[in-house]
């Protein structure tokens, strides 16, 4: 076993910098990306590790044991990694919105995929998934659920990104992230807070997510939003709030391709709608930094599909220049990129 997590563990973390700028922000403006699609399967295999060393040094996962979790894909990825990096049987719960090339990798990982049919009534998927999740363990004594959503290891995790940003740039003004767990959001934010307490935090939720009080829709969009509330989420922690249809993430994505290579699907795109504008709009020598939490590679049939585009009216919508503004969650129910400064 030794052997194995010697050879694994190494592949994650220490991610490159891409800076972002024409035409996303106008000359000598600009943010910093983090690719954390660099990792064997995204952003997640931090969190999946951390949890997994975590909760074996505890006992709360005995050797051997099987890991249950609910995920739309990345956290998956790395449950799988996990599980082979200590030995341990995994079996995911997921939704028919899970692309078949995640499916197929976890099955060729040997991972068990349990897919529900039917979406919660209050909930949606993500709580039709817990349900089944809750379920399973109760079907098999000793199994060990990570709980990514509610489990404060998932942000501890992230310590390491933020030593790897300020190693690699120093200080960090604005920091950008995609919120669904709420896991990096708050533990890169904590871990640079410590070192300047000034630093801005600007989360990116999807429209239809009820996150930050919106009520909750029925959500193109993978790997960011939720329907339920995780407790990750730091709420207190953010400045300010940005949503994000589907169509402005679409068009970030594919001209981040066009123009810069790096890009990623819905949460790479939702992100450089923001970090752009933050980039924009703030004093000159601000520096702001997004993480990108994947690649492009999973999203070939929806982002990078023009057939499934054409059939959502996602082609040809770029977001406007500046976002529509709220001051509370209930003033309106938001359908394009809206802002809401939290303090």
């Amino acid at each position: 076993m030794s052997s194995s997590i010697n050879a694994m563990t190494p592949l994650v973390g220490q991610t490159p910098l891409c800076r972002i700028g024409a035409p996303f922000a106008p000359s000598g403006r600009g943010f910093w990306a983090k690719l954390e699609g660099a990792n064997p399967g995204g952003l997640k295999d931090r969190a999946a590790l951390h949890i997994v060393e975590r909760a074996r040094a505890r006992g709360d996962l005995r050797p051997g044991a099987t890991i249950v979790e609910s995920t739309s894909g990345t956290f998956g990825l790395g449950l799988a990694l996990a599980g082979i990096t200590y030995g341990h049987p995994v079996t995911v719960v997921t939704d028919p919105g899970m692309e078949a090339i995640i499916q197929t990798l976890l099955g060729s990982y040997g991972v068990r995929v349990e897919m529900v049919t039917r979406a919660h009534p209050d909930g949606g998927w993500q709580q039709a998934r817990l349900d089944r999740v809750a379920q399973l363990l109760a079907a098999e004594p000793g199994s060990y659920c990570p709980g990514q959503y509610d489990n404060p290891d998932n942000v501890e995790a992230y310590s390491g990104l933020a030593d790897e940003l300020h190693r690699h740039l120093g200080r960090v003004d604005v920091l950008v992230c995609s919120v669904g767990t709420g896991g990096h959001s708050a533990g890169v934010s904590r871990r640079l807070r410590r070192r300047d307490p000034a630093l801005r935090l600007v989360g990116v939720d999807a429209v239809g997510s009820a996150i930050f009080g919106q009520p909750a829709r029925s959500r193109l969009m993978r790997g960011l939003g939720s329907s339920i509330h995780p407790r990750n989420v730091d709420h207190d922690a953010f400045d300010e709030v940005h949503w994000v249809a589907p169509h402005e993430a679409v068009w970030a994505s594919r001209t981040l391709a066009q123009t810069h290579y790096a890009t990623g699907g819905w949460s790479v795109g939702a992100v450089s709608v923001v970090a752009a504008w933050c980039a924009r709009t703030a004093p000159p020598g601000t520096r702001v930094v997004a993480i990108f939490p994947d690649g492009p590679a999973r999203y070939y049939t929806t982002v990078f599909d023009d057939a499934y585009c054409a059939e959502h009216r996602l082609l040809d919508r770029p977001p406007n220049d500046e976002p529509d503004e709220i001051k509370e969650p209930g003033e309106a129910e938001v359908t394009r990129w809206t802002r809401m400064v939290m303090r």
